[in-house]
């Protein structure tokens, strides 16, 4: 299939409907929606609860609605795109926007950003495995086995690896379940823990304030104020101070908590049975499920630690305790499953790049996977900034994937005649994109004020 080529019209009862010339789907309906669900968790769940405190749990939920509704219009727009265009890749979409130089550019917003995702999962690993081995097995004495750089080879080679030179995308469906199973099982155990300590606490806060009313009343006349009263009037100009920074600094985390653009469309490539609807459905139930998963750890989280829950979730629960060292074990084995399916599209666009009318050839296939994890051990083992850098790319990159160039994509690639430039979806699409740019300076500005202040205010995600 050359850049050239169009889709193929087929006539079918009257209605023009578009036949793909890329590829033949084979992978089920349930498949692919694992996949896409893969591909949209991540590290950054155990930031939500982080950021629930920050926004308050009305304003969360709000939010978490509007970004989920947003997410899937973008897939909308991107399927309406491959519509038109008749092939289901990113970069084709952006070579038929604005030529050549519209599908480099594609293509390396995808590479730098799926590249900063598998540094930012195999950074986590590095960090986080260690521990976890020490915490499980205390009497362990060969270094090597606690040392996060050999660690993050080892979990390259024998688990990532193997997944990553599968032919097709949609093989990974099962390990992508599996990887959803371990954050269910994430949810399963942290929940009755929260919901103990949630009540520990309220007992605990109870007796303090039971005591500082009995101490105050000794000392104070009938007309003083309560204590309770001289509390939340002391605390209230610094914390509406402090709410409005840290919610304004939560919106962009809240954004790109659906980031999986990417991955729409090679999944869509492989959909058997493919049409814009069915692969809209698989793109919704995706997101409605991740919604939920997103919705019950924020909850569980903010119920147990409130204002005083951090960015990474875990690292407020005990290192000793042995079920949580296997929830953390969970969390891990997820996020090291997702790599083989953040690393498709980076292929693939290496391939649209480099190789746009070869056939497919194992050679190339396994020789830019083991290119690409190579990179990325390499990067995650030497660079102690890694995770800094490809945040900023992140900023840039993440709302281009999921704002900016979907609505241009439309904008462009459907035609006048069909979606005249003042008709409401074009005008909801330039709205989109003009909401795209807000979120990547904001992000990009938060960025360098945690860079010059020293503060991370953020979160993680």
């Amino acid at each position: 299939m050359t850049e050239g080529d169009t889709f193929l019209p087929n006539r079918s009862n009257g209605r023009t409907e578009t036949q793909f010339t890329d590829c033949n789907g084979k992978t089920s309906f349930g498949m692919s929606i694992l996949n896409l669900s893969n591909a949209i968790i991540g590290s950054g769940i155990l930031g939500l609860a982080y950021a629930m405190a920050n926004t308050g749990i009305i304003f969360f939920v709000i939010l978490l609605i509007l970004i989920a509704v947003l997410s899937a219009y973008s897939i909308h727009l991107l399927l309406e795109s491959a519509g038109v265009v008749g092939i289901r890749a990113y970069e084709q979409l952006g070579y038929h926007a604005f030529g050549q130089p519209g599908k480099i550019l594609a293509a390396c917003i995808i590479i730098l950003h799926n590249i900063g995702a598998m540094s930012s999962y195999l950074f986590i690993v590095k960090i986080e495995l260690p521990h976890i081995i020490q915490g499980l097995w205390p009497d362990i004495s060969d270094y090597w086995l606690v040392d996060g750089k050999y660690l993050i080879i080892i979990v390259s080679v024998i688990f990532i690896l193997p997944l990553a030179l599968m032919k097709q995308i949609g093989y990974l469906g099962y390990t992508s379940g599996f990887s959803l199973s371990c954050m269910v099982f994430f949810l399963i155990s942290v929940s009755p823990l929260s919901i103990r300590l949630h009540t520990v606490y309220m007992y605990q806060s109870t007796l303090i304030m039971t005591e500082m009313s009995n101490m105050t009343n000794k000392n104070m006349t009938n007309k003083s104020i309560s204590p309770l009263c001289l509390i939340r009037s002391s605390t209230r100009s610094l914390s509406q101070s402090v709410l409005m920074n840290t919610t304004a600094f939560t919106i962009p985390i809240m954004a790109f908590a659906f980031v999986c653009h990417p991955e729409v469309l090679p999944i869509y490539t492989e959909l058997k049975n493919p049409s814009k609807k069915r692969m809209q459905t698989v793109a919704n139930i995706s997101i409605l499920v991740m919604s939920v998963m997103y919705l019950l750890t924020a909850i569980f989280g903010y119920l147990t630690f409130y204002g005083n829950v951090e960015s990474e979730l875990l690292e407020m629960y005990s290192k000793k305790d042995i079920l949580i060292l296997c929830v953390r074990l969970a969390v891990l084995i997820a996020v090291t499953l997702t790599v083989p399916v953040v690393l498709f599209p980076i292929r693939r666009a290496i391939l649209q790049l480099l190789f746009p009318d070869k056939p497919f050839h194992w050679v190339r296939h396994i020789s830019i996977a083991v290119c690409l994890l190579f990179l990325v051990n390499l990067l995650v083992i030497f660079v102690a900034k890694i995770r800094d850098i490809f945040g900023f790319i992140g900023a840039t990159s993440a709302p281009s994937l999921i704002f900016i160039l979907p609505g241009i994509f439309y904008i462009c690639i459907v035609p006048k005649d069909k979606e005249p430039l003042k008709s409401r979806p074009k005008i909801q699409a330039i709205l989109f994109v003009t909401l795209g740019f807000i979120l990547m300076i904001m992000s990009i500005t938060f960025i360098i004020i945690e860079w010059v202040t020293g503060k991370k205010i953020s979160g993680g995600h």
